[in-house]
């Protein structure tokens, strides 16, 4: 099997997992009423798999985007762009008082 079709797999393995105890822990708290719902309805096991398949989906894709993130490879350093100023060529400037840069009063 490739290996990422065996990353997907296990990302959605894992994601559904997840979703399987976030649906069962809102269900045990009873967040908005949810226990009443699903155990007062003759059809509350459809709305508790609705919840676990779109919970399931919402976590897969989050654990497969993590998975294939993490499959980057660190950079050597620094790349492109200009070099960063020497602090220690600065040199300081002077000025006279009524060239400080501000507001001008008419």
């Amino acid at each position: 099997m490739p290996k990422l079709i065996r990353l997907y797999i296990v990302s959605v393995s894992i994601g559904f997992a997840l979703a399987v105890a976030f649906v069962a822990l809102l269900v045990w708290q009873d967040v908005a009423g949810l226990r009443h719902l699903i155990f007062g309805s003759d059809m509350g096991w459809v709305a508790a798999l609705m919840m676990v398949m779109f919970h399931g989906v919402v976590f897969a894709g989050v654990q497969f985007g993590i998975a294939v993130m993490r499959m980057a490879e660190d950079p050597d350093g620094p790349r492109g762009g200009s070099a960063a100023p020497h602090l220690d060529q600065l040199a300081p400037v002077r000025l006279k008082a009524n060239q400080v840069a501000g507001p001008q009063r008419p």
